[in-house]
């Protein structure tokens, strides 16, 4: 009753890190072919960091 086939477990563990190295792969191709885009995330804490230093200045000096 051996068989060469991994438990149903490990083998959703194995395709899902299949899945997310080709992703990694996807992402690296594409930002080395310029495509790379800064997160959503990041641009709005760059918005709110310089209104902060902005409304600093203004109040503060």
């Amino acid at each position: 009753m051996t068989t060469s086939e991994p438990p149903e477990s490990g083998r959703q563990r194995q395709n899902w890190a299949e899945r997310r190295r080709e992703k990694i792969r996807a992402e690296i191709e594409r930002n080395r072919r310029g495509e790379y885009t800064v997160p959503t995330w990041v641009l709005a804490l760059a918005l709110v960091l310089i209104v902060g230093a902005w409304l600093a200045l203004i109040f503060l000096v």
